[in-house]
C-alpha cells in the first residue's frame, strides 16, 4: 500500500485491488499502437523491480556493490514516468495509469528510505572537511556510467578509501534526488535531507562550543567565563567558515545540481545552516554589548578581526537571497564591535586624563601610567589592520593638529588617521607626566623622571608596530626630547659640583683659595653622588650616555685644576681624578622600587588580556 501522506503526481489515486499483478493487462483497444506496447512494457519492467525492493526486510541496500541494480531501478522509474506521461494524455482515469501511479508511489517510498539510509550510514564520509577537500574534483553528472568513472578516478587522483566511499555516497544521493525531483517528489527528498544534515551541522557547532545565548545571560557572566567562550568562538568561526559551512554548501549544490536555478540547493542550505550561523555570528554582538572597560579591548578586536578577515568567504558561502539574514547578522556584529572599540578608546583616553595620582616614583623611574599606556598602545598597534576600519569614526582631539600631526598626514589614508590617534594618546600621557614631574621637590630629579619616561616611550615605539605607524620623524623628534631632559638633569643636578671649581682655569689662585675649592668640591661631589645613588635610569644605554657626559666634563675640568694646585695640599684629603669615575659608577642605579605605583594593576591586566596576540592564529 502507498505511504500515508505520499503525494500523487497528477491526481490522488485510488488504491488498486490486491489482485493487481504483472500479468494484468489494460482494457483492449481497437487502436492499440506500437507506442502503447512499449509503454506497457515499461510499466511491467518497473513493476518487477519496484515490488522486489518494496520489501523492508531486504538485508542488502539497493545502492550497494556495483550499483548495477540501482542503475536498473532508476532507469525503470524513468521509464515508468514516461509511461505515466504517455497514458495520462490518452485516458487520465484508465486502470493502467492508476496501476502505474501506485508503482511510482512504492518506488518513491523505497528511494526515500534509501536516501535516508545513505545519509545516515555515511555521516563520517560526508563530513564537511572531506567534502571541502575534494571540491576541486570533477564529479560526474551522469548516473548511468558514474561507477566506471569513479573506478578510473582512483588512478587519476589516487583517492583514499574514505574519499572513494564519500564520492559514491554523493553520487547515490544525487541520483536519488534527481529521480525523486523529476518525478514530483522533491519535497519528500528535501525534507529527509534537511533533517539529517541540519542535525549534523548543529552537532558540529555544539562540539565547537557554539551555543544560543541571550544578552541577559551574557551580561551575567564573569569576564573570565566570557573570555573562555570568546576563545572557543575564535576557533569555532575558523572551522565553521573554513570547512563546515563551505562543505555543506558544496554538498547541497552537488546533490541538487540538476534542479533548474538550483533553488532546491539554496533552500536546503539556508534551512540547514541558518540557525547555527545566526548563533555563531550573533555572539560577537552580545559581547560588544557587555560591560566595556579598556582591558576588554583586545578580545573585542579579536572578534572583529575574525569576522573581517573572513568576510569575503562569508559573503561567498551565504550568497543566496535566503541567507541574507546571516550576512546581515555578520555586518551588525562588526558594527557593534566597532562601536565598542571606539567607546573603549574614548574611555582609555579619559582614564589617562583623569589620573590624579600625586605619588612620586622613587629615583625618578618610569611611571606605572607610562608603562600601562605604552603597553596598551603596543598591543593596540598589532591590530592596526583592523583599527584602520574603526578609527576614522572617532571624535577629533581638542588640540591643533600641529601638536600631534603624524608624518603620514599628507597621505590622507586610514593608516594616517590611526597614526594620529596613537600620537594623540601618547601626547595625552606625556602631558600628564609633565604635571607629575612637578611633584618632585628636586628639580634635577624631575628632569631625570621626564628623561626616563620619554626614553621608555621612544623605546616602546621603536621596538613595536608603533614605529611603523608613527615613523622616523616622530621618533627623532622625541629622541631629541630625551636628550634635552638629560642635559637639563645634568646641568641642574651637577651645578653645585661644577660651581665649586673656578670658572676660569687659566687664572692663578692662592694656596688658600685652592684649598677652599678642593674642600667644596669634595663635599659637593660626595653629597651629589650619595643623593643620586638612589636615583635611577632604567635604560642602560641612556644611563651610560648620561654618565659618560658627566665624566667627560667633570674629569677634564677637575683634572686641570688638580694638576695645577695639588702641590702643598698634604694637610687635606683631596679626591683624585681617577676616583671620580669610580664614584660615578654608583649613581643612577636606583634601589629597585621605581616600578610600584597606582597603575601597576592596570598594567598587569592589560598584559594578561593581550598576551595571546603573539601566539594567535
Amino acid at each position: 500500500m502507498p505511504r500515508k501522506g505520499m503525494r500523487s503526481i497528477f491526481f490522488k489515486p485510488s488504491s488498486p485491488s490486491p489482485s493487481t499483478s504483472s500479468s494484468s493487462q489494460p482494457p483492449p483497444s481497437p487502436l492499440h499502437t506500437f507506442s502503447d506496447s512499449i509503454m506497457e512494457q515499461n510499466i511491467q519492467t518497473a513493476e518487477s523491480l519496484i515490488t522486489k525492493w518494496d520489501d523492508n526486510k531486504l538485508a542488502t541496500p539497493l545502492f550497494s556493490g556495483t550499483r548495477q541494480e540501482a542503475k536498473n531501478y532508476l532507469h525503470a522509474v524513468k521509464g515508468l514516468q514516461s509511461a505515466m506521461q504517455y497514458f495520462v494524455k490518452l485516458d487520465s482515469s484508465s486502470t493502467t495509469l492508476v496501476r502505474a501511479q501506485f508503482l511510482m508511489q512504492l518506488a518513491m517510498k523505497t528511494l526515500q528510505r534509501e536516501f535516508y539510509q545513505i545519509l545516515s550510514s555515511n555521516r563520517e564520509y560526508l563530513d564537511s572537511e572531506t567534502v571541502s577537500a575534494r571540491s576541486s574534483i570533477d564529479f560526474r553528472s551522469s548516473v548511468s556510467d558514474y561507477d566506471d568513472e569513479i573506478t578510473a578516478s582512483e588512478d587519476d587522483f589516487h583517492i583514499s578509501e574514505t574519499e572513494r566511499v564519500s564520492m559514491l555516497a554523493m553520487e547515490d544521493l544525487k541520483a536519488i534526488a534527481d529521480c525523486m525531483t523529476s518525478s514530483g517528489y522533491g519535497k519528500e527528498c528535501v525534507k529527509v535531507y534537511i533533517i539529517m544534515r541540519k542535525s549534523i551541522v548543529d552537532e558540529a557547532l555544539y562540539h565547537l562550543g557554539v551555543e544560543k545565548l541571550t544578552l541577559a545571560r551574557v551580561q551575567k557572566l564573569d569576564w573570565e567565563v566570557l573570555e573562555l567562550k570568546i576563545k572557543k568562538w575564535l576557533n569555532a568561526v575558523k572551522v565553521a567558515v573554513g570547512t563546515l559551512f563551505p562543505g555543506e554548501r558544496i554538498l547541497c549544490d552537488y546533490v541538487f545540481s540538476s534542479n533548474p536555478g538550483k533553488r532546491i540547493a539554496e533552500s536546503c542550505f539556508a534551512e540547514i545552516t541558518k540557525d547555527g550561523a545566526l548563533s555563531l555570528f550573533g555572539f560577537p554582538e552580545l559581547v560588544a554589548k557587555w560591560k566595556k572597560t579598556p582591558e576588554k579591548m583586545f578580545r573585542t578586536l579579536d572578534l572583529y578581526e575574525a569576522i573581517s578577515d573572513r568576510w569575503t568567504q562569508i559573503e561567498s558561502i551565504f550568497s543566496f537571497e535566503s541567507t541574507a539574514v546571516i550576512r546581515s547578522q555578520g555586518i551588525t556584529s562588526m558594527v557593534k564591535l566597532g562601536e565598542a572599540v571606539r567607546a573603549m578608546l574614548t574611555d582609555f583616553e579619559s582614564a589617562i586624563q583623569k589620573d590624579s595620582s600625586k605619588t612620586t616614583i622613587p629615583g625618578g623611574g618610569v611611571h606605572p601610567l607610562t608603562r600601562y599606556v605604552m603597553n596598551y598602545l603596543t598591543f593596540l598597534a598589532d591590530y592596526s589592520g583592523v583599527l584602520i576600519d574603526i578609527i576614522p569614526d572617532l571624535p577629533q582631539s581638542p588640540l591643533p593638529e600641529s601638536y600631534y600631526r603624524s608624518p603620514m598626514r599628507g597621505e590622507n589614508t586610514p593608516t594616517s588617521e590611526l597614526s594620529e590617534k596613537i600620537a594623540w594618546l601618547i601626547l595625552v600621557v606625556l602631558c600628564k607626566l609633565d604635571g607629575k614631574a612637578e611633584f618632585y621637590k628636586n628639580v634635577a630629579l624631575s628632569y631625570l623622571f621626564l628623561a626616563n619616561n620619554m626614553q621608555y616611550v621612544v623605546d616602546k615605539v621603536r621596538r613595536s608596530n608603533l614605529g611603523f605607524l608613527l615613523g622616523e620623524e616622530w621618533l627623532a623628534k622625541h629622541e631629541l626630547k630625551v636628550s634635552e631632559y638629560a642635559s637639563k638633569y645634568e646641568r641642574v643636578g651637577w651645578s653645585k659640583v661644577f660651581a665649586s671649581l673656578p670658572e676660569n682655569q687659566a687664572s692663578a689662585v692662592t694656596a688658600e683659595q685652592a684649598r677652599t675649592c678642593f674642600v667644596k668640591f669634595d663635599a659637593a661631589f660626595h653629597e651629589t653622588c650619595k643623593k643620586q645613588s638612589s636615583w635611577v635610569v632604567s635604560d642602560p644605554k641612556l644611563r651610560d650616555e648620561i654618565k659618560g657626559s658627566i665624566v667627560s666634563k667633570l674629569v677634564q675640568k677637575y683634572s686641570e685644576f688638580h694638576e695645577k694646585n695639588r702641590v702643598g695640599l698634604k694637610s687635606i684629603r683631596v679626591i683624585l681624578p681617577e676616583d671620580i669615575v669610580k664614584n660615578l659608577s654608583n649613581i643612577l642605579c636606583g634601589n629597585g622600587t621605581a616600578d610600584s605605583g597606582s597603575f601597576s594593576s592596570h598594567s598587569s591586566s592589560t598584559t594578561s588580556s593581550s598576551s595571546h596576540r603573539s601566539n594567535r592564529r
